[in-house]
């Protein structure tokens, strides 16, 4: 009898693999779910984690481990059986740690699947008020008479706001100076204490703080003007050109994810964020919606990685 050649053994295990999948997909989810995530805020998981648990009566469980600016987490899902059961809440923070640290214990483009964008959160460009500019245009000639002389706050050397303030430096040329805290809200009330002058806020962390009149905001950072804050102008038309980038929550599963299994998350997510109270609460954060297909979220991932690895590297960020 004669023996199969590997061309066609290759090509039943595939079909071995992929009606597996089509299986596992069809049960799925046959257990509760863990929802891993690092240091961003629990509220978008538990929200959508909870309407999930409602439509396929399996719980989706939050599980939060912050270590590590959120590296502890990405390793936990990375290292995780592929099987659709263990989810990472991923963030726009993610595409920095390639630059930033050379031996992460992954790799964030090869060991994860991306599955579905949740949500986009831009940034406020704020100040303390007794800071004499109103606009990015004000900011820039009294950055440029004072070189050196202002300054800026983030949450920690490597933040996406200390990242944001150096693209920001660096395109418009002006010199002033980084003042790293220990976290994003030690940053904020150093700023609304006077200590600092400027810091880029998300927007659920600065806008509370710019209505109270306790800051000032300058702009937004995204590519559009912000559905939750329509009268401030975005940095791009304040008068730096090309200047943008957001923040975003997503999902991603261990790499090895049968296909059927994501497109099934995926298809899921996509109802639950077409949802008229997930919609009203997530506006609410700041957050507008923005589902995606697994392979607009994979080309996200590589553009910003590609964007924040430069910005590492002109600006010559290194973390301890």
């Amino acid at each position: 009898m004669k023996s199969a050649s590997p061309v066609k053994i290759l090509a039943l295990a595939f079909l071995c693999l992929a009606s597996s999948g089509i299986a596992m997909a069809q049960s799925y989810p046959a257990k509760p779910i863990r929802f891993v995530i690092g240091p961003a805020p629990d509220v978008l998981a538990r929200l959508v984690g909870q309407k999930l648990t409602e439509a396929w009566g399996q719980q989706v469980v939050v599980d939060q481990r912050p270590g590590a600016g959120g590296i502890l987490a990405a390793e936990i899902v990375a290292k995780a059986p592929a099987d659709g059961y263990t989810w990472l809440l991923s963030t726009g923070a993610y595409t920095t740690l390639v630059g930033l640290y050379p031996k992460l214990p992954f790799d964030f483009v090869r060991d994860f699947a991306p599955v579905s964008l949740l949500a986009t959160i831009p940034f406020l460009l704020v100040a303390h008020p007794s800071l004499p500019a109103k606009s990015v245009q004000e900011l820039l000639k009294l950055a440029r008479a004072r070189p050196g002389q202002i300054n800026y706050a983030s949450g920690g050397t490597g933040t996406t706001s200390h990242l944001a303030g150096e693209m920001f430096k660096n395109m418009t040329k002006i010199n002033i100076v980084h003042v790293p805290y220990k976290s994003v809200p030690a940053s904020l009330v150093g700023l609304i204490s006077g200590e600092a002058q400027l810091t880029f806020a998300i927007m659920q962390a600065g806008y509370p703080h710019v209505t109270s009149g306790k800051l000032r905001a300058l702009a937004v950072t995204a590519g559009k003007r912000s559905p939750s804050a329509p009268d401030i102008p975005t940095v791009a038309e304040s008068g730096v050109p090309g200047y943008e980038f957001i923040s975003w929550n997503a999902v991603h599963v261990p790499a090895a994810t049968p296909k059927a299994v994501i497109k099934k998350v995926q298809a899921e997510l996509i109802k639950v964020l077409a949802l008229p109270d997930v919609k009203e609460r997530m506006f609410s954060l700041g957050m507008e919606v923005a589902g995606s297909t697994p392979e607009q979220l994979g080309a996200l991932v590589k553009s910003d990685i590609a964007k924040w690895g430069k910005v590492i590297k002109d600006a010559g960020v290194r973390v301890d």
